[in-house]
């Protein structure tokens, strides 16, 4: 489908409804499959221009924040119209810059819109602002009592930082993005490197869409920039009241750091590290051995490992049924063939890791064949190692998150063992359990483990995949995420970027229109303590 002229791409930096490339310095996606530089160099962003994308979405919040849901869900349904009209000119680009199969990018590109759409539906319906009211009761003894009603607001302008291994659905117009515009806040996003034309291409698609719609000027921009300068400078700013960031422990950390030393201190919602961990229990393992390792293997290798939801660590027990599964699990991941992560850094990463576990001694390897780059391509191989419950728990780095197409294999003694090797465990994003009906009331404690620990526990089935949906939640203790109350998929996610405000005995005319009288928008509202809605 050819692109509109409008939506070329030409390596700007995007303010409201104008480009901006007053830098000297430039960057160039690679493609990781060959290793060559794509065309054309990516201009950085000045500290004038962050200045200025950040005061005009200052501007732009005083206006768009008093937008009704109707309106922000117009918005928001033409961005997804519009990044569909982008068709095979955003998969073509979005391929080249990640090595990502032509599926894969059609797949998210689906996800992308859909979540534009279903963050519409939560803005028009309205019942997200969490109405609530209490009506005066005048003649009330010994004091009166005041007419009060209360409702989420949105905080400010909202910075997000697009994700390497998610060029559309956790990146420019993806759910940060979507929630923080459904919630009523502008949004600046600081591009990712990885793949700046996919993000340039989105971006000049939400300026479309909000031309369309008349909305501010302000309302969206899109910035480019190497390293941390421009990202900490947005961070920084006194006109931004939120982040959204999706990344390594090591970025999030040093983001939260910032916006902790502000004047004004604000939220940083950041996904970070999370190693997923699987507990295959012994009945389970005997009845559906081949069902389970061939269920592991694709979620291990899914996405070249590069999910964060890939399972990093599965507890096996030990014993002749554990050894037959392993067996049976190594030879599906030895046959697996080597891959294209999604760019160097990550790739060295990978190599790293994996050179870690096979020089420890107490680890046993059975497959890490880390494979050398060919042509230039950045190629990520499966790896699978083995230790004892001891050694983990002896061993800190065994469950540090490697972005690698393989796993950790923990071999546990006894229930005693299992219960505090799951202990030891940080926050993580989810936690898995295989069992049969009669073994999930024999380790009940395993599951009242995992809820202190996990921000989703599937059952019978593996973590990857995540399901955008009003229920889901995407996050977890930290350090897999800043704030574990929070969560960056689903309908929950609009929550972290608006703030509660109460209205005491407040005409009605200066009311929003969720607490008037009569419910003119007829929405769920909680009122005198009992729910209602028209």
């Amino acid at each position: 489908m050819p692109v509109d002229e409008a939506i070329q791409i030409k390596g700007n930096s995007i303010i409201g409804f104008s480009d901006a490339s007053e830098g000297t310095e430039s960057v160039k996606a690679v493609d990781p499959s060959t290793g060559n530089e794509i065309e054309p160099p990516f201009v950085s962003a000045t500290s004038n221009e962050v200045e200025k994308a950040a005061d005009l979405a200052h501007t732009a919040f005083l206006v768009y924040s008093k937008k009704s849901g109707v309106e922000r869900a117009a918005f928001l349904n033409e961005i997804a119209t519009q990044i569909e009209a982008l068709g095979d000119t955003l998969t073509q680009r979005a391929m080249q810059e990640t090595g990502l199969p032509e599926a894969r990018i059609k797949g998210e590109t689906g996800r992308t819109t859909g979540q534009l759409r279903l963050f519409a539906t939560v803005a028009e319906e309205g019942s997200w602002a969490q109405a609530r009211i209490d009506t005066a009761i005048p003649d009330r003894a010994p004091l009166p009592k005041p007419d009060i009603r209360s409702i989420q607001r949105p905080i400010g302008p909202v910075v997000v930082f697009a994700a390497s291994n998610f060029p559309l659905a956790f990146s420019t117009a993806g759910g940060d993005t979507a929630s923080a515009l459904a919630a009523g806040c502008p949004v600046i996003v600081k591009a990712h490197s990885s793949h700046p034309g996919t993000a340039e291409l989105i971006a000049r698609a939400v300026q479309k869409a909000a031309q369309k719609t008349g909305m501010p000027g302000g309302v969206f921009s899109l910035l480019f920039g190497g390293g941390r300068s421009v990202g900490s400078a947005l961070v920084s700013h006194p006109a931004i009241k939120a982040v959204g960031f999706t990344g390594s422990t090591a970025g999030g950390t040093a983001l939260m750091k910032v916006a902790s030393e502000r004047s004004e201190p604000i939220p940083v919602y950041a996904e970070m590290g999370s190693v997923n961990p699987v507990i295959l229990l012994p009945n389970a393992i005997s009845s559906q051995s081949e069902n389970i390792a061939n269920g592991l293997h694709i979620s291990a290798t899914m996405g070249v490992g590069q999910f964060c939801t890939n399972p990093g660590v599965v507890f096996v027990k030990q014993g002749p049924e554990g050894d037959a599964f392993i067996k049976t699990f190594v030879q599906k991941m030895k046959e697996t063939a080597a891959q294209v992560m999604l760019n160097a850094t990550i790739r060295s990463a990978y190599c790293e890791g994996v050179n870690h576990l096979k020089n420890n001694s107490r680890v046993k390897t059975h497959v890490a064949n880390v494979e050398q780059q060919s042509n230039g391509a950045c190629l990520g191989a499966t790896a699978v190692f083995e230790a004892d419950g001891a050694t983990f728990l002896e061993d800190e780095s065994l469950s540090h998150e490697i972005f690698v197409p393989g796993t950790t294999l923990i071999r546990w003694s006894n229930k005693e063992e299992l219960l505090k090797l799951l202990e030891s465990f940080t926050g993580q994003l989810t936690g898995t359990l295989h069992a049969t009906e009669e073994e999930f009331s024999e380790y009940s404690e395993v599951i009242s483990i995992l809820e202190r620990k996990v921000g989703r526990i599937v059952y019978n089935a593996f973590p990857t995949g995540v399901e955008v949906c009003h229920s889901m939640v995407h996050g977890g203790p930290f350090p897999a995420t800043s704030d574990g109350r929070s969560t960056s998929v689903g309908t929950h996610a609009i929550t972290r970027f608006t703030r509660l405000i109460a209205y005491q005995d407040s005409p009605q005319f200066l009311l929003p229109d969720e607490l008037k009288d009569g419910n003119p928008l007829g929405i769920s509202r909680l009122e005198d303590g009992i729910h209602k809605s028209l």
